[in-house]
């Protein structure tokens, strides 16, 4: 028999081949019909009852009805591999790319040919309910090339493809098998679309980014809803960009008609709130803004339903959404590693046609979604599909044929649908919800639809699509479509949808001439922690406690083999707690023992970022590793002392999706200590959209407050433009309003008490915490503590020069600098030199210390001249940050002169023997009689 098949193309030869020997074997292993169709073929002495028999037949008779026995079966193939090409998927009519597989003549195939078969010969539930190959073959027509293309053969694991597969031609998504109340969603699209119209005649112009073409999205978020509600999820974040945002915070997140309807008045009383400058917010436009929604669920716990804000950095909030998802799904209350519980929470991000391949912040969302730091369980995905992109049409947009073939790649199941076809996007809304919770992985919807208006209301889009408009025009709403047929079908009368759009009409202007605008908008609820919050803490630990958690750390499962290399590191920290006075507290045991202290006071903490087990420098050491087996051990979550949970994670080579997605844990969990850290300062670069419009933005524009610790590796070593500095100048240049902090630290002891303060500050003043980290310093003798500063010192933001102040009258110049280049200052033979000059270190650059800087200028009665010291460019660095407070509180008493690189293009020199010519410069520079101007 397999000889017979010698020739035959296609995958699904071996189908027919397994069919005929399971046949012959014992013919009631196949049904009836295929039973049949064999022995008729026996009959006619075309297939022999022995496999190996020779051929009874006339030469080719045989071969020709085996070959359309095959080609039956790879056409049904084919429709299931690559019947979304032929799909109607598109409301507005184009013609479909199509694929000559599909048709007949491709396997030489007529429709006769397959009335002869029967319906096994393609198998799967269309042949549970077909008569013969031909009718099961149609029905596989209107399952894959209807109004939904199912797009999955890019997936690789069986199971799984079985599952989808079965699910789309058994129906079990779609009536009569999950019935669908027909009037009731009449009802909700006409809330829909008379919404837009309300806002379309009362606001003329107002930009709103209308849902009008994918009114049926919200139904769709409704079906996702209720599932969620019956897998109990505790908690649904959604994220979406500006299209159709209005109408699901109105119909799926609740947002009252008479706040949106008071945004649109913008009333004056919103306004006075921008000059109250305790408050730092600003607000944001009603198309960025979030909102929450708390439903009963069918467990104890409720739903909540969070849309999270979003700025016009249309998919930078992807991220944002997939860590507070993680957030709301992880417990931390016991000590030890974290557990997370993807049956718990839901992500569900709405993309653009255009954004979703064009923004590279996509791909990097999608490559986190498996990584066992960042796995959410599975996001759904729905492409708010367009069709063009402001006055862009997809050949300009993509070089894919779809918008969401990037998902391909992650290996994620598809489903592109006709948003004209309500129930076929209820199916697959459905289908998507149930693949999530069986298998926790991403599901993404290609919702094909058109935009009704202009890109904000406010454009003509005919000037640039005039053929695309016309069609437009003349096309009937969703709402129409589905109204003619309820009314076709007798299940409402003529009138009853025009009644339910007046009425609809009416309750809006009810609200609207009701409305008192001031009332409605609501004042925001962000409040300045009280003055001196921060210097109130208390970071000390007692030594003993040090001494104990230092033990805890030290101690290694039994068996377990340290690399030789760094047992001697680790050997050295046994006695780095002995003697009270002598600097043996390096960096890297300092932020071990804040951790192991925040942890015992109950303190959970998260900690990710590129190589930060081992750390980018070898410092950290972390997560330890059996030289012999490999096996992995972290102290952190072995300590008898801790009360909550620790976990740290390698990051891939991520900056922009590793923020957002840290940002959003921290929010969702502000109680928590959340850090991610660089590989290096200057990567910070690539995460710029991140920081601008969430980390120091966020609280004036939504009210968040986050808190997340940002650890940016800095100083200028001569390694280059891209090894030097952690552009503290952007940092600085967005600091108002109390929005973060800014620390740049120089010792083992001021890193430990400036996370402990943080860890502190969470729930009474808490603020994104930015700090330039060293690298060189980190294992600096310099930069090395005494247990007691650990023990009885605490944060202090300037450092001041205990040397000079002891000879307080001789000195001239204040030299105030921040970082690493205070070591190269002290370092140099120079300082022995200019007893005159006093140095005093900057620790905390925002808030900028007022207070402390006051102390060290009236410290010294004679002095001449205030200079601020940089290793960085001029326009880079501190200086255009610290200079006008210098000049307010210097007030004309002494100059305020600037030392260090002149202005640059470029952060720093390409060349280390260049580097250290201009480092060796600025230092003497800073010492000369006279500070020259750069």
């Amino acid at each position: 028999m397999t000889d017979l098949f010698r020739d035959f193309p296609g995958p699904n030869a071996g189908y027919v081949v397994e069919l005929y020997e399971r046949y012959l074997q014992d013919p009631d292993a196949v049904d009836a019909a295929t039973r049949a169709y064999f022995e008729q073929l026996i009959s006619a002495g075309e297939v022999s009852l022995e496999p190996t028999a020779a051929p009874t037949a006339p030469a080719g008779v045989e071969e020709l009805n085996l070959r359309k026995i095959s080609g039956a079966a790879n056409l049904a193939h084919a429709i299931r591999e690559y019947g979304h090409l032929a799909a109607q998927i598109d409301p507005l009519g184009s013609t479909p790319p199509g694929e000559p597989s599909l048709e007949l003549a491709f396997h030489g195939l007529t429709e006769e040919d397959l009335r002869g078969m029967p319906a096994s010969i393609v198998g799967g539930p269309v042949a549970e309910r077909t008569d013969n190959a031909w009718q099961a073959i149609q029905e596989l027509r209107r399952i894959y090339s209807t109004s939904i293309g199912y797009d999955y053969d890019h997936l690789r694991i069986p199971e799984e493809r079985e599952w989808l597969r079965q699910a789309a031609e058994s129906g079990r998504f779609r009536p009569p098998q999950t019935p669908i109340n027909e009037v009731a969603l009449l009802e909700r699209l006409t809330q829909v679309e008379s919404f837009e119209q309300f806002l379309h005649r009362t606001f003329p112009g107002k930009t709103r980014f209308s849902i009008e073409g994918l009114d049926v999205m919200v139904p769709m978020l409704d079906e996702i809803v209720r599932a969620a509600v019956h897998n109990d999820i505790h908690a649904m974040l959604i994220g979406m960009a500006h299209r159709g945002r209005l109408n699901v915070l109105a119909h799926v997140l609740n947002k009252p008609y008479s706040q949106i309807l008071a945004e649109f008045k913008d009333p004056v009383h919103s306004l006075k709130l921008a000059i109250r400058d305790d408050i730092g917010w600003t607000g944001d436009v009603k198309y960025h803004e979030g909102a929450n929604r708390c439903m009963p669920g069918q467990g104890e716990a409720d739903l909540d339903i969070t849309m999270a804000p979003n700025p016009s950095h249309l998919e930078h909030v992807d991220p944002v959404v997939e860590g507070m998802a993680r957030a709301a799904g992880t417990v931390v209350s016991q000590p030890g590693a974290p557990t997370f519980d993807y049956c718990v929470s839901l992500p569900v991000l709405i993309h653009g046609d255009g954004a979703f391949p064009g923004q590279g912040i996509v791909a990097e969302t999608l490559n986190l979604s498996r990584l066992s730091g960042y796995s959410t369980g599975g996001t759904i995905h729905i492409i708010a599909n367009n069709q063009i992109g402001f006055t862009t049409e997809p050949s300009d947009e993509r070089s894919t044929l779809y918008a969401s073939d990037l998902a391909k790649g992650f290996k994620i199941p598809i489903v592109h649908v006709n948003a004209d076809d309500p129930i076929a996007c209820i199916e697959t809304a459905r289908l998507a919800a149930a693949y999530r919770h069986r298998f926790g992985k991403d599901f993404l919807i290609d919702l094909v639809g058109y935009r009704r208006h202009g890109h904000n209301e406010g454009d003509e889009p005919a000037f640039t699509q005039p053929t695309l408009y016309a069609r437009i025009d003349k096309h009937p709403s969703l709402r129409e479509l589905w109204a003619r047929r309820l009314v076709s079908a007798g299940l409402v009368d003529e009138n009853t949808p025009e009644q339910l759009v007046q009425a609809q009409l009416e309750h809006l202007q009810e609200i609207y001439s009701a409305l008192k605008p001031e009332e409605q908008v609501p004042e925001p609820q962000t409040t300045p922690a009280a003055p001196g919050t921060a210097r109130r803490v208390k970071t000390a630990v007692k030594l003993e406690t040090l001494r104990e958690l230092n033990r805890s750390l030290l101690q290694l499962p039994n068996g377990f083999q340290l690399h030789h290399r760094l047992k001697r590191i680790l050997d050295r920290r046994t006695t780095a707690l002995d003697a009270v006075d002598e600097p043996g507290v390096d960096w890297a045991l300092a932020e071990q023992l804040a951790f192991a202290s925040i942890l015992a006071d109950g303190t959970a903490i998260r900690m990710t970022g590129e190589d930060v087990e081992r750390g980018t420098f070898s410092h950290r050491h972390a997560v330890l590793h059996d030289a012999e087996t490999g096996a992995r051990f972290v102290p952190l979550q072995t300590i008898p002392q801790a009360n909550s949970a620790f976990e740290i994670h390698n990051s891939p080579l991520t900056e922009a999706a590793c923020v957002g997605f840290e940002y959003g844990y921290n929010i969702q969990a502000p109680e928590r200590l959340v850090i991610w850290e660089a590989q290096y300062g200057d990567f910070i670069n690539t995460a710029q959209a991140i920081i601008d419009e969430f980390v120091v933005s966020g609280r004036a524009k939504w009210e968040q407050t986050p808190s997340l610790v940002m650890l940016l590796p800095h100083g200028y070593e001569g390694q280059g433009p891209d090894h030097s500095g952690a552009r503290l100048e952007r940092f600085l240049q967005m600091a108002a309003e109390m929005n973060i902090r800014v620390a740049n630290c120089t010792t083992a002891s001021q890193y430990f008490h400036l996370l402990r303060r943080q860890a502190l500050l969470l729930d009474t003043d808490p603020l994104p915490l930015i700090v330039m980290t060293p690298k060189s310093l980190l294992r600096h003798k310099l930069a090395s503590s005494t247990p007691r500063e650990l023990a009885e010192g605490g944060w202090q933001p300037v450092i001041h020069d205990d040397n000079a102040l002891q000879a307080a009258q001789d000195v001239r110049r204040l030299l105030l600098c921040s970082g690493k280049v205070y070591v190269d200052l002290v370092s140099s033979e120079l300082r022995s030199q200019a007893p005159w000059v006093a140095i005093a270190r900057v620790e905390q650059l925002y808030p900028w210390p007022a207070d402390d800087i006051d102390a060290a200028l009236d410290a010294f009665p004679n002095l001449a001249e205030v200079v601020w010291m940089q290793e960085e460019p001029q326009n880079m660095g501190a200086w255009t940050h610290v200079q006008p407070y210098l000049l307010e509180q210097c007030a004309g008493r002494w100059p305020v002169r600037y030392c260090g690189r002149p202005r640059r293009a470029s952060p720093a020199e390409g060349s280390a023997a260049w580097h250290h010519i201009n480092q060796q410069r600025i230092v003497s520079q800073a010492f000369a009689e006279t500070v020259l101007q750069a």
